[in-house]
């Protein structure tokens, strides 16, 4: 099995920083940068958040904001890959297109397909509206375009098996060229859960010549599933956008803690660990 590429998802978008400790400011982002380097990250997934006061729980696409999140971490972490976010909800996604064009990332969430973005209360009530995350294929294709144009690898965000599906005939099709990344997100309520008896249909429904990672959203339970995407050869990805808990039930504070968890899962399943060159290699950068 190839080395394990170990993403670190350092903060999210839905996350609001006065109740957990995720990151904002480019300092912080570039400070937890650094400790998941430290324990094994050759990737940072990364958010923007707004910079005012009593602003860090929204999203921004500002342009010189993500020039400075970035630049941030590269100076704290030299040769690490960055990997934008580019999820938007709704019709006007110029915003992050500008993003990704403007700043050219070497890696970019590219979201695969479309997903009622649900989830319940306990007593049956809705724990947010009902949410339509709405990513037709002529989004896709127009953020396809533009990280072709930017020298950016698109990481096909998978929530469903339909959408992995999808991105096989997305490849057949020629929207994209090139191997597909992909990466199955599983534990959001109205998608795909955190089992990890669906590793192998989700492997056999990807385009044959795909790589392929797991995001797992949840709790502690989502452990197992990390462990059988190591066995099985998936790469890695964790942090506080995904979870805030270690396998033994702890929380975390840091990033840090979550990707040096996740390096002695990938150890355990007989997998070293990609550098960030190595991580190139792989990924083809």
């Amino acid at each position: 099995m190839t080395k394990a590429i170990i993403t670190c998802a350092l903060n999210g978008v839905l996350t609001n920083p006065k109740q957990h400790n995720v990151p904002v400011t480019p300092e912080e982002m570039a400070a937890e940068a650094r400790r998941a380097y430290d324990a094994g990250a050759s990737v940072m997934h990364i958010h923007l958040r707004q910079q005012g006061p009593d602003e860090g729980h929204l999203g921004s696409w500002d342009v010189s904001l993500s020039r400075a999140v970035q630049a941030a971490i590269r100076e704290a972490c030299p040769d690490v890959i960055i990997n934008h976010t580019t999820g938007v909800v709704g019709p006007d996604y110029h915003p992050a297109l500008e993003c990704v064009a403007a700043t050219q990332p070497e890696m970019a969430a590219c979201n695969a397909g479309s997903l009622n973005y649900l989830k319940l209360r306990s007593n049956g009530e809705w724990a947010w509206p009902p949410i339509m995350f709405d990513n037709p294929v002529e989004k896709v294709q127009a953020f396809i375009d533009v990280m072709a144009k930017a020298g950016t690898i698109p990481e096909f965000e998978c929530f469903d098996t339909g959408i992995v599906r999808c991105v096989d005939m997305y490849q057949r099709n020629g929207m994209f060229q090139g191997a597909a990344q992909l990466n199955f997100v599983m534990g959001v309520a109205s998608g795909m859960p955190a089992n990890p008896d669906l590793l192998p249909i989700l492997t056999d429904l990807a385009p044959a010549d795909s790589r392929w990672q797991v995001t797992a959203i949840g709790r502690q339970e989502i452990w197992p599933l990390h462990r059988r995407t190591a066995e099985l050869g998936g790469h890695l990805r964790t942090g506080l956008e995904d979870t805030f808990y270690l396998a033994n039930g702890d929380k975390v504070s840091s990033n840090g803690q979550l990707i040096e968890e996740m390096a002695n899962t990938a150890r355990a399943a007989g997998r070293d660990i990609a550098s960030p060159q190595e991580a190139r290699a792989i990924l083809g950068l």
